[in-house]
């Protein structure tokens, strides 16, 4: 029998598992720390490529202000969460179960550029920001962005969670003047979502997603479950990935007919506060009061993602007014088009979006135990 210590029988008493006997390969600090009581840095339209030089000149003769909201871009994925520490991606998803759909853009053919990439012509959902005028991306098909999510989730164990912010996209494009017809997108129905969450299933197994069952567990409503602490703690979460559906409206009632509290489903819905299926709430301007009622909804236990910036705007001014009140909000998720060093300089400024020490995570202003201990990254 092997003879335990005092600080053994401690670690024994409380519960906590000690380094060697973790795991995750990780500390006892995660003991009882909880998804919900984080803050980790994301980015807007993570795909997003900022388009050459002949498209941005014949966007910004039709709508320059427009076209300055345009000019950022992001690296690709695995460096973003590699070298830059993001946590929550962002991507919009066009429909396209033909294929070619989007494999001919307008402004393409317009500024004399020659054939696009061919994977656009396959079958499949694509991921780019708005057709026939800004399509350019890092990853071009759902399929080819979740893969480089999840190549790096394995090479990564441990990680902190990943959340997968998905905008599902098929609005008509008006350009008023421009007498050109443009692509109109395939609308998003339940046998589309259905398709979607079974695409997200076939690339990551049961064992590394968080879904809305892992936290409803046997309570009536999502919601109950959040209220009522719910959300796993860091430690059951490390290397698992998350799904989150940035539309409301028509799009979060297609998806939930049939699944009540999301049962069965893969993704997340963008709720209000007093629906059965609200566990995750979407607030992208976090100063004044909507920064106080953030930090409310994260007091009570929702998840949170709001945005430090928005339409190059602080970037160019260098002003950190939105930025601070982001973080402050207690947003578990505080997204950015700026999130490495430099990434302002074309704008004379050093606007730049990170977590106090350039952490990775840290416990959540708002919602976290007082004595909490950040825990440990990837």
């Amino acid at each position: 029998m092997v003879k335990r210590t005092g600080i053994a029988l401690l670690i024994a008493a409380t519960g906590l598992v000690p380094a060697a006997a973790s795991p995750s390969g990780h500390r006892h600090e995660d003991h009882g720390l909880r998804l919900n009581q984080l803050q980790t840095i994301g980015t807007h339209n993570s795909y997003h490529v900022e388009a050459p030089d002949q498209e941005k000149a014949l966007r910004a003769s039709v709508d320059p202000q427009a076209a300055a909201s345009l000019e950022y871009g992001h690296s690709p994925l695995p460096r973003q969460l590699e070298q830059e520490g993001i946590r929550q991606i962002e991507l919009d998803v066009y429909a396209d179960p033909e294929g070619g759909l989007y494999a001919e853009p307008l402004i393409r053919a317009l500024t004399g550029q020659g054939p696009y990439d061919p994977v656009m012509r396959e079958p499949g959902f694509k991921v780019l920001h708005i057709q026939d005028v800004d399509y350019h991306s890092t990853c071009l098909t759902l399929t080819s962005c979740l893969t480089e999510i999840k190549q790096w989730s394995d090479g990564n164990r441990g990680h902190v969670p990943i959340a997968v912010l998905l905008e599902l996209k098929d609005e008509p494009l008006s350009l008023p003047g421009v007498p050109y017809e443009t692509v109109v997108p395939v609308p998003w129905d339940a046998a589309l979502m259905d398709r979607l969450d079974a695409q997200i299933r076939s690339l990551f197994p049961r064992r590394s997603l968080i879904t809305p069952d892992d936290v409803r567990g046997s309570r009536p409503t999502l919601e109950s479950a959040v209220l009522d602490g719910g959300w796993p703690t860091v430690r059951v979460s490390r290397g698992r990935t998350m799904f989150l559906m940035e539309n409301d409206g028509d799009y979060r009632t297609t998806y939930l007919r049939g699944h009540p509290s999301l049962k069965g489903r893969v993704l997340f819905t963008h709720a209000t506060p007093g629906q059965p299926d609200a566990a995750f709430l979407e607030e992208n301007d976090p100063t004044g009061e909507n920064g106080r009622r953030i930090a409310d909804e994260v007091r009570r236990g929702y998840l949170v993602r709001t945005r430090a910036d928005a339409d190059t705007v602080e970037a160019r001014t260098g002003d950190t007014t939105r930025r601070d009140a982001a973080l402050a909000s207690g947003a578990q998720w505080v997204s950015t088009d700026y999130p490495a060093p430099g990434t302002a300089d074309r704008f004379g400024t050093d606007y730049v979006v990170s977590l106090p020490g350039d952490a990775i995570v840290r416990c959540n202003p708002v919602s976290a135990p007082s004595r909490c201990v950040p825990p440990r990254a990837p």
